[in-house]
């Protein structure tokens, strides 16, 4: 019951947030005024990452249904697929215009470094898939999309430092790096042996 509570908190949080891209992506009066200067000198670069962030927010939430994994195996694939076109553009891009976000140098190297790790964790997952190890497969996923999940703990931040009255300049350096970090701390805990559920439903 935990576990559905909790994917479904996820999945919710994911599929809003991927909304907030999509839109924003698409419609440029919606953006606030940092997003439609990146716009307005590296529209391919924002809407790539924004786009394609969106399709990996949804595509990765989706992958943790025990339904689809063991009921749906082809869809299991083909989202898997679409996560990994996603994360590719999205974190290349990301990667991209991390030299222009807010932050100085200590969030640029907070971002530059998620996006590195967020590619380098999909590409691991999808080799072990290719090469049968759906453990290391299992793994390495939710170490990616916990990464993933940066882009929903990125904008839980930003309220809640202005709520405790932190300037967002002096905030956002931090937040680069509490966006993800915990997240990944997170899916190193879930990881150890015998903290997951099977990789095959039970008989009973």
């Amino acid at each position: 019951m935990i576990r559905k509570l909790s994917w479904g908190v996820m999945l919710a949080l994911a599929c809003v947030v991927a909304l907030y891209a999509l839109v924003t992506a698409s419609v440029g009066g919606l953006r606030t005024p940092f997003v439609a200067d990146l716009f307005a000198t590296k529209a391919l670069r924002a809407a790539a990452h924004l786009g394609a962030g969106g399709v990996a927010l949804v595509t990765g939430a989706l992958q943790f249904s025990t339904h689809i994994r063991f009921g749906r195996p082809r869809a299991h694939r083909g989202l898997g697929w679409a996560y990994l076109a996603g994360v590719s553009v999205s974190g290349t891009a990301g990667g991209l215009l991390a030299p222009s976000s807010s932050g100085g140098i200590t969030g640029h190297f907070g971002f530059g470094l998620l996006a590195v790790l967020w590619v380098a964790t999909a590409a691991i997952a999808w080799r072990a898939a290719i090469g049968g190890d759906y453990a290391a497969h299992r793994t390495w996923m939710i170490r990616s999309y916990a990464l993933c999940l940066a882009a929903v703990t990125l904008r839980l931040y930003i309220p809640l430092s202005a709520i405790a009255g932190v300037a967002f300049d002096d905030a956002y350096p931090a937040i680069a790096w509490l966006c993800w970090v915990p997240n990944l701390i997170v899916a190193e805990w879930l990881v150890v042996p015998g903290s997951l559920a099977p990789l095959e439903p039970s008989a009973g």
